[in-house]
């Protein structure tokens, strides 16, 4: 009998820790619950933490999360309104706000991450269906850096094409109709963003092409610029070249023309002192000048030369 009573008491002590373990369940901070009995929701929502109590084996308590939660799209190709091909790669930021109707209509995270899927890739394709290539790559019409860089001034494109929307509105559109389309089901998109925007193969080469045109043609003008600025230069250079060689040759030509002068003047002095003396040796330059050994020479007798020779002997 009392190992009856011991077993008793412990089958006893089992079930009430089961009933027990059963009857309680803890909310964390991060966390919201709803309960269900039978499948079906009972009562409010549960957001405050703490232990809490539920009916043991009846009741299921369902956890959801509070947090920001992620939702990461897949790279899809899409056409935007000029007909261009372009991979969008996006994601957005969510929330459960009412985790009794998101538990009625999607059970849980992975029923909302599939309903997100179509939600926002259909509304991302719509929206990038609308507009043209430009409206989704830019979001202003500010100046490329390269054709400031070169003191040009294109608004908006290089092709002449303009953003009047701009990427940040599109996002906001795609927003705004998504969060209209997940109202009834208990959750909130927060934000939403293209996290990357790619050309499809054709596409990317037609701008490498017009890349590298505009650079080709931005350094045409940079060479063009250049040899302008080299030519310039060397006019400058000769043109201070004439002027130094011109101020040089007037200077020379005025010191020779001032030597010439003083030359003369001696000349005119040692000739007024002597003019038989200065005849003499004027002639006897012009003997060595002109007559070597091999000079055969024929004077008159009436002639200068002919008579310092006859008055030496």
């Amino acid at each position: 009998m009392k190992r009856l009573a011991i077993v008793v008491a412990f089958v006893a002590a089992l079930g009430i820790v089961l009933v027990a373990s059963g009857a309680f369940y803890v909310v964390d901070e991060t966390q919201q619950v709803v309960l269900t009995q039978f499948g079906k929701p009972v009562g409010e929502p549960i957001a405050t933490p703490g232990l809490k109590i539920k009916l043991p084996f009846l009741q299921v308590a369902n956890s959801f999360d509070r947090r920001f939660l992620e939702w990461d799209g897949d790279p899809n190709q899409l056409p935007t309104r000029d007909k261009r091909f372009i991979y969008v790669d996006s994601y957005a930021r969510w929330r459960i706000d009412d985790p009794l109707v998101f538990f009625q209509r999607l059970r849980d995270e992975r029923g909302a991450q599939s309903r997100l899927d179509d939600i926002l890739d259909g509304e991302t394709r719509n929206t990038i269906a609308k507009h043209d290539l430009i409206e989704v790559v830019r979001s202003s019409n500010r100046d490329f850096a390269a054709v400031e860089q070169v003191g040009e001034e294109v608004p908006g494109d290089a092709t002449g094409e303009r953003v009047e929307i701009g990427r940040a509105a599109l996002e906001a559109e795609v927003l705004a109709n998504a969060s209209r389309r997940t109202a009834d089901l208990g959750i909130e998109i927060l934000d939403f963003r293209f996290k990357r925007l790619d050309y499809v193969e054709e596409v990317r080469q037609k701008v490498y092409e017009r890349m590298i045109s505009e650079r080709e043609r931005i350094a045409a003008q940079y060479r063009s610029e250049g040899e302008g600025e080299a030519a310039r230069i060397r006019g400058e250079k000769e043109r201070e070249l004439r002027e130094i060689s011109s101020d040089a040759y007037r200077q020379a030509q005025e010191i020779k023309g001032r030597a010439d002068a003083e030359a003369a003047d001696v000349y005119a002095a040692a000739y007024s002192r002597d003019p038989e003396f200065y005849r003499f040796l004027k002639t006897m330059d012009t003997l060595r000048t002109v007559i070597d050994g091999k000079t055969v020479v024929l004077l008159g007798t009436d002639g200068e030369m002919m008579r310092f020779l006859e008055s030496s002997k």
